[in-house]
């Protein structure tokens, strides 16, 4: 900034899954790094929690982010192997669905796009394979070997202590106020000083909005509710050697999603269908009835998992139009980099993002395709 030496190379706003992954990996590359969260990494107040998280090969949602989360998987191994820390099982999946629905069509469009291992069942080969499991007739099922469950507050504790032993600075409890560049570099006001550096990543998720008040982006935050039910019937069903991760579209564009049996409990949520909420006031109450409804939803599909209900969470997502991730420069200011606004499916790709980033920050391009991700997409403007 004007006036000032920037005191780090790159400052980043929020610690979740993709900010701290982009500490890492800057932090890595030899950059001096300052991490800021408003809470303390990893909590359970916005995107980034939950236990469990899903990771898969054959992306419905398009065939364009398979080399992504192939490359992202090595890096939770790698990661894995440098911290000692337990942080994915690799378990199969199973996607069932109308066969001409998104779910299914689009598995298959990208196993078939990128050569990928699986295999299509109709409803009595889903049952064969998971017995548990009792698809409607007429249901198809894509089954993916290279599928299972990411452990997310493991995933973040371990990337901010990589992120810590290569040199990065990290302050919890730390909200950022405001923010301001020009072609001297950034400034970062929080309610405790501020400080300026080169370049700056925003990756607030929840809270992008509140830090991008200059741009018209569409960005839209959902609460979404998670349960863990004890089985009611045959436990064992649900052990990890029998009971692969799971998307089901239930009805056409409905979504529900769970995990094996782990701790005991069988976790199983909807994606998307939640309320609009401010991320500073979201309500974090879990209503008898929201339960209900889910039961009422995947009772007909595991009727052995509806037993008793042992927790439940809320999460945010942040949610654009088109359901991709924006990830890109700033259109206004070319020393800031925007990462987040995953719409509830990009904890996965974490590492393999924040390598992105990283390429973003320090030569201003990267050999990933990343158009899909603009945010100049939304033909964003000055408010």
């Amino acid at each position: 900034m004007r006036g000032m030496s920037p005191t780090h190379d790159v400052a980043i706003v929020g610690l979740g899954a993709m900010g701290s992954a982009a500490a890492r990996e800057l932090s890595r590359r030899g950059l001096s790094v300052a991490g800021f969260d408003r809470f303390a990494p990893p909590h359970a107040l916005g995107s980034s929690h939950g236990k469990s998280r899903i990771i898969r090969e054959a992306y419905f949602e398009d065939p364009a982010y398979v080399p992504m989360v192939r490359h992202a998987w090595g890096l939770w191994e790698e990661l894995e192997r440098e911290t000692g820390a337990r942080l994915l099982m690799r378990t199969g999946g199973l996607m069932v669905g109308p066969p001409d629905g998104a779910l299914v069509r689009g598995s298959l469009a990208s196993a078939a796009a990128h050569d990928l291992p699986h295999e299509t069942l109709d409803a009595a080969g889903i049952r064969r394979r998971v017995p548990a499991f009792h698809p409607a007739d007429g249901m198809a099922g894509v089954w993916e070997p290279n599928a299972g469950v990411l452990f997310p507050e493991a995933g973040i504790a371990a990337l901010l202590a990589s992120a810590r032993r290569a040199g990065a600075s990290i302050h919890p409890d730390e909200a950022v106020i405001s923010w301001r560049a020009d072609e001297r570099g950034v400034e970062v006001r929080t309610a405790r000083g501020t400080y300026s550096a080169d370049r700056l990543v925003l990756a607030s998720g929840a809270w992008m909005s509140s830090l991008l008040a200059g741009l018209a982006l569409p960005l839209q935050v959902e609460r979404v509710v998670l349960f863990w039910f004890e089985p009611a019937g045959d436990a064992a069903a649900f052990d990890p050697e029998r009971f692969p991760i799971f998307i089901l579209e239930h009805e056409r564009d409905r979504y529900i999603y769970g995990f094996p049996r782990l701790d005991g409990q069988v976790k199983i949520a909807r994606h998307h269908e939640g309320e609009p909420v401010d991320p500073d006031r979201v309500r974090r109450e879990v209503l008898p009835a929201e339960a209900e409804s889910l039961r009422a939803t995947f009772r007909r599909f595991l009727p052995a998992a509806d037993g008793r209900l042992r927790e439940q969470a809320v999460c945010m997502y942040t949610n654009t139009p088109d359901g991709h991730f924006v990830l890109g420069a700033h259109p206004q200011h070319p020393r800031v980099t925007v990462v987040s606004a995953c719409s509830g499916h990009g904890f996965k790709f974490a590492p393999a993002i924040g390598g992105i980033v990283a390429d973003l920050v320090t030569t201003g391009g990267t050999g990933w395709e990343i158009g899909l991700f603009s945010p100049a997409r939304f033909a964003a403007r000055p408010v």
